[in-house]
């Protein structure tokens, strides 16, 4: 299991060829994947170190709204060779943190040209440092989405600039793909029908300690390029980390291995009973099928990192995962998936997700404070019999109904009980993230977001529901009252805006105050 607390942590990230802390360059680094799952984690802890960061995004409109000032984001595409060049101009590392595994057709290719364009940019730019996160797996046993990420690691390295490489198995974090996958098939199959690859031999890693690797490459002396394997200390399978998440979650799983299952075959039955579709399903099958375990401990050697044990992993991920989600900011990767389904709002992990948006003619300040008035004696601004049918529901399963009230009628702090919803975070005027306390097959969250407009002319409202549906019974609950919740959220959406909208109208003089 793990070792050495002190090393462990984000704040050390020492490594033996260096002091604890060198001098943060004045050169920004620049961060490709900022909205996907390491990148998202990463962008806070380089900011945490003083380091300045310029992110480089396709759709650069999904980070802008929130950087606030504390980092710069410039619009560039990997698939455009062209525009890479201003992005990379003076900056001294960067991360190359992207894949197409989500891909259709050829993703394979489209990993090829985008490392091809960005190797040759950085090139060109004078980047001293590229650091790549890729995957394991011996040279004779790789699949070809395994063999893509290798290929794309050989072709930054060859590009001349040095580049570090880590190649990491599986990684336990709430919201990886590995990781949620296990979740599901743990949570919702009492009796698992397994394919052959469950007993295939993985070394995770948790992600706070891949993060720690990153942060302790930018301080690394040395011009060498380098590839290192990290994982934990545990070699395990897939079956080994499906009974060490069933029993810290207290769910007792039999798990019977069935070799009749083709990749193919296996990608779908994936797609059934996890948040996975087929297309990615079918090319992490492809993965995990071999054994991905490190054979080259170098890592241990050049850094002062010890990776946590499997068992240390799953709990923080656990005992963190609400936070995390938050720090990820699920909404901006969702944004970067494409166009949403839209019938029975949205996966994203297990979490299903239902998000609405609407502009009203208000300052922020005017805008939140309706929305830091719901509940209590004001109450849901739509359809206030249908919550109080839903409080009376949850009286009779012995639930805590409406009864609690709130405890002030305008200002809320973290902590509060409002009505059958608790107070999680918030932040005037800004968020507000409301955690459900009703009888639910699992657990909800109701979230509004407010932010000024561009043209400070106003403000935006992002109105999100989300649910961590459990066991067979969640999925059923949330697509039953779906229905209802676009005529209940909508209409609460439309009122809020009316309500902040009159209120700036009736005193024009403190919405002028307020912008």
């Amino acid at each position: 299991m793990a070792s050495n607390a002190s090393a462990n942590t984000l704040e050390s990230g020492l490594t033996k060829a260096g002091s604890p802390h060198p001098p943060v360059s004045p050169d920004p680094i620049l961060l490709t994947g900022a909205t996907g799952y390491i990148g998202g984690r990463l962008l806070p802890a380089l900011l945490e170190r003083g380091h300045k960061v310029r992110c480089l995004a396709r759709r650069p409109e999904y980070l802008q709204g929130r950087a606030n000032g504390r980092y710069e984001v410039v619009a560039a595409d990997l698939a455009n060779a062209q525009s890479l060049g201003p992005a990379l101009t003076g900056v001294a590392t960067a991360f190359y943190l992207v894949h197409s595994m989500g891909a259709e057709g050829g993703f394979a290719e489209h990993d090829r040209r985008a490392a091809q364009n960005f190797a040759q940019a950085a090139r060109a730019a004078g980047v001293r440092r590229i650091i790549y996160l890729g995957g394991l797996g011996g040279d004779k046993t790789l699949s070809a989405h395994l063999a893509s990420r290798q290929e794309v690691g050989h072709i930054l390295r060859e590009s001349g600039v040095p580049t570090i490489e880590f190649r990491a198995s599986i990684i336990i974090g709430s919201g990886s793909l590995s990781f949620e996958m296990v979740r599901a098939l743990v949570t919702r199959l009492p009796i698992m029908t397994t394919p052959r690859w469950v007993r295939s031999l993985a070394q995770p890693i948790a992600v706070e300690d891949v993060i720690a690797y990153c942060l302790a490459a930018v301080e690394m002396p040395g011009e060498a390029s380098v590839v290192y394997e990290i994982g934990g200390p545990d070699r395990v399978s897939y079956a080994d980390l499906m009974r060490e998440y069933g029993r810290q979650v207290g769910l007792h799983r039999l798990i019977v291995p069935v070799p009749v299952l083709s990749p193919g075959l296996s990608s779908l039955w994936l797609g059934l009973v996890t948040p996975l579709y087929a297309r990615v399903g079918r090319k992490l099958i492809d993965s995990v099928k071999h054994d991905t375990v490190v054979k080259d401990d170098r890592a241990l050697r050049d850094f002062d990192i010890r990776p946590r044990g499997l068992r240390d992993a799953i709990a923080r991920a656990l005992a963190k995962e609400d936070q995390e989600y938050a720090q990820t900011r699920w909404s901006d990767a969702l944004s970067s998936a494409g166009t949403p389904k839209n019938w029975g709002g949205v996966r994203f992990g297990r979490r299903l997700i239902d998000r609405r948006r609407i502009h009203v003619q208000a300052g922020s300040v005017a805008t939140f404070a309706p929305i830091e008035r719901i509940g209590g004696s004001t109450g849901w601004y739509h359809a206030d019999w249908l919550w109080k049918l839903r409080a009376m529901i949850d009286m009779i399963l012995g639930g805590v109904g409406m009864r609690r009230g709130r405890p002030h009628p305008q200002k809320l702090q973290p902590g509060d009980a409002l009505d059958f919803w608790r107070v999680e975070a918030v932040e005037p005027p800004s968020l507000l993230r409301l955690r459900a306390e009703m009888k639910l097959p699992g657990r909800a969250w109701l979230q509004f977001e407010v932010e000024p407009d561009e043209n400070s002319r106003g403000a935006w409202i992002t109105q999100t529901a989300m649910f961590d549906p459990v066991g067979l019974l969640g999925p059923l609950y949330w697509y039953a009252v779906w229905p209802l919740h676009q005529w209940v959220f909508a209409g609460m959406l439309r009122q809020i805006a009316r309500v902040a909208e009159h209120a700036t109208v009736a005193s024009p003089g403190a919405a002028r105050r307020q912008s």
